[in-house]
């Protein structure tokens, strides 16, 4: 089984005390309704870049340990992060140090500065993935449309919202997005 997984708030947590909402006003932005994330110019990368020290971005050790330990004799693992490239040092030493390459078969990031959804669209086609695991759920919302047979996992503490597309699972624990997708 191929399976896909995001980064940021999958096995690297966000900032504490930021609400989400915050957080999306500062990444996505609308434009008539279409979904598009900001690339933010030269002050908001300064910003991004000190929320982005791993002081501000703890692991999210439950998800890395258990792929640690997630049998890998039928299972190839992808990390797939839309992280533009003013992030990409940043990115390189959180991959060093918690040893994703012995994690991951392969690991791909959007340094190419694409917009995150395209990307992530694209390297899920081009891995030809069972399933993907993210965090948001509108990004989720245009690659599922885009991809009906592939299983999409919404990893979320909301229980109250419901994904509208019957190919995104809510699940609010990386095991239960494994098991599920196994049996």
């Amino acid at each position: 089984m191929n399976i896909g997984f995001d980064l940021d708030k999958v096995f690297i947590d966000t900032p504490p005390f930021i609400p989400k909402s915050f957080i999306d006003r500062l990444y996505k932005k609308r434009d008539n309704g279409v979904l598009l994330y900001r690339i933010p110019g030269p002050i908001g990368q300064v910003v991004r870049k000190i929320t982005h020290l791993s002081v501000f971005r703890p692991q999210i050790k439950e998800n890395i340990d258990f792929l640690r330990v997630f049998p890998k004799d039928k299972n190839n693992l992808y990390l797939i992060s839309g992280r533009f490239k003013f992030l990409e040092n940043k990115t390189k030493k959180i991959i060093e140090k918690y040893h994703f390459t012995e994690i991951f078969d392969d690991m791909y990031f959007n340094f190419a500065n694409e917009q995150p959804h395209f990307f992530k669209n694209r390297i899920i086609k081009k891995l030809k993935l069972d399933c993907f695991i993210d965090d948001d759920l509108s990004l989720l919302n245009y690659i599922a449309r885009n991809n009906p047979k592939i299983k999409f996992f919404w990893l979320t503490n909301h229980s109250g919202k419901a994904p509208r597309l019957p190919n995104i699972h809510a699940i609010s624990k990386l095991p239960e997005t494994l098991n599920q997708s196994i049996a």
